[in-house]
């Protein structure tokens, strides 16, 4: 069973964000509070948050937002995913999982607001639109003047070759003065996105513990350098971090990494499918040592 056409989740994210309101964001910023992770990005590391419903995993990018904040950082550089929202951006990512060469694809590369490339695809991107809304919610709440600059960057295509992305040469200078984190949904599983009926596992059926199994052994694999078997790892278990994860870790070059808190996102709704149809929502924390 082939998954059903993504639904428009840049404009559900707004939707929740403008539901949300101040009261909801103050309550879910308040719910981050839980983890103290300034110190992983002043020291070097790095934090992976989710992009799935804001009132599911807010808290886990409000750690990330409070983690930023706290650093003391003066620039914090966010990756984010750029989805195949469209038909372009899903036949060069078929191309190239079939062996074609990223260069010949007007995709590759590392886009963004500001990037040198110029490239627009990332206009529609939803994967930053929840760390924007509590990252501009939290600089007023703290009554910051004078804000760390945040610089919003979309890897595509990497294929096994972070490095050889057009425009690493420019996010890698970033990344020697600034904090980094990134956004990456780890596990897409159940019927809505492809699994028969009789493997597709409930969350609370084996579900949150496969995730656990599959994050862990694709985090292994970045910080092993291993970025080809990464790529496969996040095929085999619908990972829309492949470009993010690669590029993340050869900026940071981490050997470590804790997952601090794992949750299960219905999706049976926005994709109309029957349960179990779900996304786990992770923060990790990678680290040096």
């Amino acid at each position: 069973m082939a998954p059903p056409a993504k639904p428009d989740f840049l404009t559900r994210s707004k939707e929740h964000q403008l539901a949300l309101g101040a009261v909801g964001a103050a309550e879910i910023m308040a719910a981050g509070r839980k983890w103290d992770l300034g110190a992983v990005l002043s020291g070097g590391g790095s934090l992976i948050f989710p992009h799935a419903t804001l009132t599911v995993c807010g808290h886990q990018i409000a750690a990330v937002v409070h983690a930023c904040l706290d650093s003391g950082a003066d620039t914090v550089l966010a990756l984010g995913v750029l989805h195949a929202l469209t038909p372009e951006l899903q036949d060069a990512r078929k191309r190239i999982a079939e062996g074609g060469n990223p260069g010949s694809e007007p995709s590759w590369g590392i886009q963004g607001p500001g990037a040198a490339s110029g490239q627009e695809d990332w206009l529609d991107e939803f994967s930053l639109s929840h760390f924007q809304f509590l990252w501009d919610y939290e600089i007023r709440r703290r009554g910051i003047r004078q804000p760390p600059r945040l610089i919003l960057r979309y890897p595509n295509l990497a294929a096994g070759h972070p490095e050889l992305l057009p425009g690493f040469d420019e996010v890698d200078e970033i990344a020697r003065s600034a904090v980094v984190v990134a956004t990456m949904d780890p596990v897409h599983h159940g019927i809505g996105y492809g699994d028969p009926p009789e493997t597709a596992l409930a969350p609370e059926s084996g579900g949150i513990k496969l995730a656990h199994q599959h994050i862990s052994k694709g985090m292994a694999l970045i910080c092993d350098g291993s970025y080809e078997a990464y790529v496969d790892h996040c095929t085999s278990c619908r990972s829309d971090g492949r470009d993010v994860g690669q590029l993340l870790a050869k900026l940071r070059h981490p050997s470590h990494f804790r997952i601090l808190d794992l949750i299960a996102d219905d999706m049976t709704g926005p994709y109309n499918s029957p349960p179990p149809t779900w996304v786990a929502g992770a923060l990790i924390a990678l680290s040096k040592t």
